[in-house]
């Protein structure tokens, strides 16, 4: 009976032995997937934060360019504005038309906003002397539409025309009165009707502002 059973008995160690096996070699393979998956996970949070460091240094470095800058951005801003005569000859401190600091006559040149009104109210004061007559001052308001190119880094055209009427050499002086202003005019197009002492003229020029420069402070998001 003894050596009957002894096959049995090596058959269910065998047995137990091959399911031993399965477990170890199940419980290595999901030790080794999870240590994978662990160090997967590990390497992309590395990859990650090492991505917002160098972003961090880079806004940093241009904070702390900035704040250099600051002192030699007012240091030459004050000796802009601070010069006894302007840049067109005029006082900086006085009151007359080519008078005032570098900061407004810059400003007075190119405004930061198209602002028809204003023009219309400025080219009244440019051409109030002459022997000229102003009939009208017509361009289009167009404040609200222009409010798209806030972004554009180049000046942006304002375009108006003038009736005016007098003799031919007082329309001359018009026009050069438009050339020697502070404010940049472009005349494109000047038709005239009627004879040389009752002339009559239709000038159509252009002008330019600037948008101005805006602080825009953003965030950006690190993938």
């Amino acid at each position: 009976m003894a050596d009957v059973q002894r096959p049995s008995s090596k058959r269910a160690q065998i047995n137990k032995a091959n399911t031993t096996m399965v477990a170890v070699v199940a419980v290595a393979s999901f030790i080794t997937m999870f240590s994978l998956v662990a160090a997967k996970a590990l390497w992309d949070q590395r990859s990650f934060q090492a991505r917002v460091i160098v972003e961090k240094e880079t806004a940093r470095n241009q904070l702390q360019a900035n704040v250099a800058a600051v002192d030699s951005l007012v240091t030459s801003y004050k000796a802009f504005v601070g010069t006894p005569e302007n840049v067109i000859g005029g006082s900086s401190t006085g009151k007359g038309d080519r008078d005032g600091d570098n900061a407004k006559i810059v400003l007075d040149a190119l405004p930061s906003k198209y602002d028809f009104p204003a023009l219309a109210t400025s080219l009244e004061k440019i051409l109030q002397s002459g022997d000229y007559q102003i009939d009208s001052i017509t361009g289009t308001d167009d404040e609200a539409n222009q409010q798209a190119n806030q972004t554009t880094n180049t000046p942006v055209e304002i375009p108006f025309q003038i009736g005016a009427s007098g003799n031919y050499a007082s329309i001359q002086k018009l026009v050069e009165s438009l050339e020697r202003s502070v404010r940049p005019f472009n005349v494109t197009k000047v038709s005239f009707t009627g004879g040389d002492s009752d002339l009559k003229a239709q000038i159509d020029a252009k002008t330019y502002y600037l948008p101005a420069k805006t602080l825009k402070i953003t965030t950006k998001e690190v993938k």
